[in-house]
């Protein structure tokens, strides 16, 4: 018999009673039943991102959102600061050019932070830009973004700071109206302990007053008529009435819990990740600002990166994540985020420790997981 253990940075574990809250007979939406359910959800929404400003849900992967970020504020021929460093940021540079919007794209080495005094440099240069493109949490890469800092840069201008918060929100903190972020994006499938397909969105002031004269064409992801839904406890267009219920649950399960001591928790479950892994010699990717939601690993130079991934998922039973794009097969990525504690760090280990071992890695066994219950206990 083989137990699987889902540690991937997306899907992520889903909690048994938000899977019981699912398997509810389905009801109609456009019921007060319902908007007293979406009510109630967007509320907590908004504890979640640290917002006192409408969130907006769609029924979407959160790449929907990151779209509809783009598409309701900007116009074909407006010019933005796309800052890549990893497969995420590229996303929002190409999702700008599919629509005809001029980009400055800030392509950084994977792994390595944004200097907000280079994107500051750049807005004074450029002070037609219209918007600034960000990622909270860099999956591909497992770094974090000062997104603070950012805001203090951007908020002096006439531009919008936009953020993409899919992987990072609930693990990495990410206050909206405190640090001046314009638009939060983020998908239900990360650390909001939910399957895919619902995406969500901020809207502060300054991005709505863009949203009346953006030309971009729109019609499922239309923001202003999903403003004027919301207001009413409502959507525009038929809700994921079934993720709506479970994800009340699952914020209800956090809002409990309090969103900074599920920060918190996260933190402690990266440091202990980190902890462990670099005990068994093994070196972080991410080394100046690694996110709370997953941990980079680069792999052994004797070791071959997707057959790693491949047994730990096969043989073991654990789904981790390899590397995407230049650095695929040469690091491995593991999460610990959204419904993830303590021992399931320790499994992590002992199953990447078995599985090093089984490639001919050399280390001393039990490393990793004396360290991290170290870790754990201070």
């Amino acid at each position: 018999m083989k137990k699987e253990y889902l540690m991937a940075p997306g899907p992520t574990p889903v909690p048994p009673e938000v899977l019981l809250e699912m398997s509810k007979p389905i009801f109609h939406h456009r019921t007060p039943r319902f908007r007293q359910v979406f009510g109630e959800f967007n509320e907590f929404l908004k504890i979640i991102f640290k917002t006192q400003n409408p969130v907006l849900t769609f029924a979407s992967s959160g790449s929907g959102a990151m779209e509809a970020s783009i598409i309701n504020t900007l116009s074909p021929g407006d010019k933005a600061i796309v800052i890549i460093g990893g497969k995420f940021g590229e996303r929002f540079s190409l999702i700008c050019k599919a629509y005809g919007i001029s980009t400055i794209d800030v392509e950084l080495e994977w792994g390595t932070p944004v200097d907000p005094q280079h994107i500051a440099g750049l807005l004074k240069d450029n002070p037609d830009v219209k918007a600034v493109f960000s990622t909270l949490c860099e999956t591909s890469s497992g770094i974090v973004t000062d997104i603070k800092a950012l805001g203090e840069v951007v908020g002096r201008t006439d531009a919008i700071l936009v953020t993409d918060a899919i992987s990072g929100l609930g693990a990495d903190d990410i206050r909206t109206d405190e640090w001046a972020v314009d638009i939060t994006v983020g998908g239900s499938q990360k650390g909001l302990m939910l399957p895919p397909g619902l995406a969500f969105m901020t809207v502060s002031e300054k991005a709505k007053k863009m949203m009346r004269n953006s030309k971009c064409p729109k019609f499922y992801f239309n923001a202003l008529k999903a403003l004027k839904s919301v207001e009413g406890s409502d959507t525009p267009w038929t809700p994921a009435i079934t993720l709506i219920t479970g994800g009340k649950k699952a914020l209800d399960i956090i809002v409990s819990e309090g969103i900074d001591n599920v920060i918190a928790r996260h933190a402690r479950l990266a440091n202990a990740t980190r902890v462990g892994v670099q005990a068994l010699g093994l070196e972080l990717f991410a080394l100046a600002a690694p996110s709370n939601a997953l941990t980079a690993v680069k792999v052994p130079e004797n070791i071959d990166g997707l057959q790693f991934v491949k047994k730990i998922r096969d043989e073991i039973g654990i789904t981790i994540a390899g590397g995407q794009a230049q650095v695929k097969g040469k690091i491995f990525r593991v999460a610990h985020l959204g419904y993830s504690v303590t021992y399931d760090v320790l499994i992590a280990l002992s199953g990447i420790e078995t599985v090093l071992k089984e490639l001919g890695y050399d280390f001393k066994a039990g490393s990793s997981l004396q360290a991290a219950q170290q870790a754990f206990l201070q």
